[in-house]
Formats: structure tokens, C-alpha cells, sequence
């Protein structure tokens, strides 16, 4: 199927001309399309997912690790652009740098303050911004899922070659963190 083509008639519907938008991207969830005015679309599959994503956005609105979002209707959210480069990338070219590090501790300890149940985030999910700063594209069951410890950004920290690099800043950084964590990657198989 043509990516335009699916979409095509809801984002008529809508008032929005797919033809003038960039395609930057399709996943499981659904697609996003870069509107004219810098914002993104990002058309769902299933409107119960545009509604469990929109409802995350809204209540970590003014955390400086999503972006901020505009409105819903039906299965698709208007939110601001991300760019940067996602974090898995981002290591494979400059490796995982001590800033980059803390600012993943730092984002981690933000979900514990935003009440979230799951504290784990996959590395595609995360941008890092030309100053190192992060930003979360995809925030998924933040509310419904339990995940105490970040056990898929650690997977992907180590196929990547840098989980001791990070395990390392956390130890320094949060003594205690490092410890509840290290003792749940070895349960859990990856250390």
C-alpha cells in the first residue's frame, strides 16, 4: 500500500493536504507526517493507541523530555517536531559520552516524578538534541505497564557496546539507583 494512500482520506477529512507534508516515518503504531507549520501528524492505527498516547502527553505537559501536543481527534494527535538523532544512532557515531549518560539517569528519575509505572524506554525512542539534552517520541503504557528498572534501554545499551560505560556514570552519579539496578539486570539476564 501507498504510505500516502491509507491515510489519505482522514487527513482530507481534517483539513490537512498530505501532499504538503513530509513523510518522516511509519511504525506499528501508525505513521507521521512534518506539517507546514514545523508540528507533526502522527496518524494511529488503532484510535484506542492515539488516545493512550494522547492522554500521556497531556498530563507530562512542561516536562522538558516530550513534546508538546496540540490536540486529538479521532486516531490522530497533532504534537511538536522532534529532531535530533535517535539515541541509538547517536551512539553508534560518537559513542555514549558522560553528558548523554546523565541526561538518561536524568530522564529516568523524571518518570519516577511524572508517577509512571513503567521506568524503561526503548533507545529508538529517545532523541538526543544537538546540546545532549533527550527527548521521548513515542511514550508507550507509561501509566499501565510495571517496569521498575530501565530493562529494554539497558538491552539496547548493551548491543550497542556501552551498558558498562553507563552502568559506570550510574554508579558514580546514584550509588543506590546502580545497585537496585544492577541486581535486577542480573535476575533478569542482561548483566
Amino acid at each position: 500500500m501507498d504510505k500516502k494512500s491509507g491515510y489519505k482520506n482522514l487527513a482530507e477529512k481534517f483539513n490537512i493536504d498530505l501532499r504538503e507534508c513530509k513523510f518522516l516515518g511509519e511504525g506499528h503504531n501508525g505513521i507521521v507526517y512534518l506539517l507546514p507549520d514545523g508540528k507533526i501528524i502522527k496518524i494511529f492505527k488503532k484510535i484506542k493507541n492515539c488516545e493512550s498516547e494522547y492522554s500521556i502527553l497531556e498530563a507530562v505537559r512542561g516536562s522538558k523530555y516530550f513534546p508538546k501536543v496540540y490536540g486529538s481527534m479521532g486516531n490522530y494527535i497533532i504534537r511538536d517536531y522532534v529532531g535530533g538523532e535517535c539515541l541509538k544512532d547517536y551512539i553508534k557515531r560518537n559513542g555514549l559520552d558522560k553528558k548523554v549518560a546523565k541526561n538518561l539517569i536524568n530522564l529516568i528519575e523524571e518518570f519516577k516524578k511524572l508517577n509512571f509505572k513503567k521506568l524503561d524506554i526503548r533507545c529508538k525512542d529517545i532523541y538526543v538534541q544537538k546540546d545532549k539534552s533527550l527527548m521521548v517520541i513515542d511514550p508507550k503504557y507509561s501509566f499501565t505497564r510495571e517496569k521498575s528498572f530501565p530493562k529494554h534501554l539497558s538491552k539496547g545499551l548493551s548491543k550497542l557496546g556501552v551498558l558498562g560505560d553507563f552502568l559506570e556514570v550510574v554508579r558514580i552519579e546514584k550509588p543506590q539507583v546502580y545497585e537496585e539496578w544492577t541486581g535486577k539486570l542480573i535476575e533478569s539476564g542482561i548483566l
